[in-house]
């Protein structure tokens, strides 16, 4: 097992008498967020087959997780980001001894070159959110959370290719727990999720356009699309400014740096969504991000009205 059981903590200043709100603290995880979960899992698969090598395509967290996997597996790892990746990004996955490839504008033309770089049968391809064993890894967040609030009546979580909300759905899926409410949160200019969800199936946007670059999957999976339906949920579409509040509030509170692409989930909190409003337990999937830094951080909070 490659990822840490991670902490399940009340949020000290947004619980109340009525609602508590619960921070599942995924961006602790080795490489930052929870997507060494579902990638570990894969890649020490890969590795039990006599994988040498795996090729990621990512924006930037898929690709940290993929890398750190494979040092601590013994494989080699290439991982191929799109341009948009920051540098800080790109050098931060080059430490772990894997390749970094920059290829196309957005993610999926970074997903064609990984693909076409999968021809050897020694190389593995991992998907950065759609693949049954990411899900499956994934879920076991779910198992963690049930045994430390088995009462949780509501999870809020972000969606970008849907990797994790699948795994969220597999695990309460496992446990019988259709009563709980899922939240899933997108950016106005990533809102994937939404769009398939309007038109029954998932439809490819025409542009990524958001400060949360680690959603920026143009078209959603389709089976999180399905699965969600045998549940309680909202889709919830904020702005990057909102996604942006939620940094800033997060990093004063507890001290701690995540991406927009998580903000837009703490968001919900901070705004005291009328989405929560019914809910007495409410976990948000603290799903982390390595994009990020202090600096920026600085700057959107002086950005901030006061």
């Amino acid at each position: 097992m490659l990822h840490i059981r991670t902490p399940l903590i009340l949020h000290p200043g947004l619980s109340t008498a009525t609602r508590r709100i619960w921070l599942k603290l995924e961006n602790l995880q080795p490489g930052g967020s929870f997507k060494i979960r579902g990638l570990g899992l894969l890649c020490s698969q890969a590795a039990q087959q006599g994988k040498r090598c795996v090729v990621c395509p990512s924006g930037g967290n898929a690709g940290l997780a993929t890398a750190v996997a494979a040092a601590s597996l013994g494989l080699q790892a290439c991982i191929v980001v799109p341009q948009t990746t920051p540098q800080t990004t790109r050098e931060r996955i080059a430490r772990t001894g894997a390749q970094v490839l920059v290829h196309g504008q957005v993610w999926d033309e970074a997903n064609e070159r990984a693909l076409e770089l999968c021809t050897d049968a020694d190389c593995e391809y991992a998907p950065a959110f759609d693949h049954p064993v990411l899900w499956q890894g994934h879920s076991s967040m779910v198992d963690e959370i049930l045994e430390d609030c088995p009462q949780v009546d509501a999870i809020v979580v972000s969606v970008g290719g849907g990797g994790l909300l699948a795994g969220i759905l597999t695990g309460l899926l496992r446990h019988h727990r259709h009563d709980c409410l899922i939240l899933a949160c997108e950016t106005e200019g990533s809102a994937s999720f939404a769009a398939g969800l309007a038109a029954g199936y998932p439809v490819k946007l025409a542009k990524i356009e958001t400060v949360a670059s680690s959603l920026g999957a143009a078209r959603v999976a389709a089976w999180p699309l399905q699965q969600i339906q045998r549940f309680s949920y909202q889709s919830l579409v904020l702005s990057d400014a909102e996604a942006i509040l939620g940094v800033v509030r997060y990093a004063d509170d507890m001290r701690q740096l995540v991406e927009p692409a998580c903000g837009v989930s703490l968001a919900v909190a901070y705004l005291d969504h009328p989405a929560i409003a019914q809910a007495r337990d409410v976990v948000i999937v603290v799903c982390g991000g390595v994009s990020i830094s202090a600096r920026q951080v600085a700057d959107w909070g002086a950005s901030l009205p006061d």
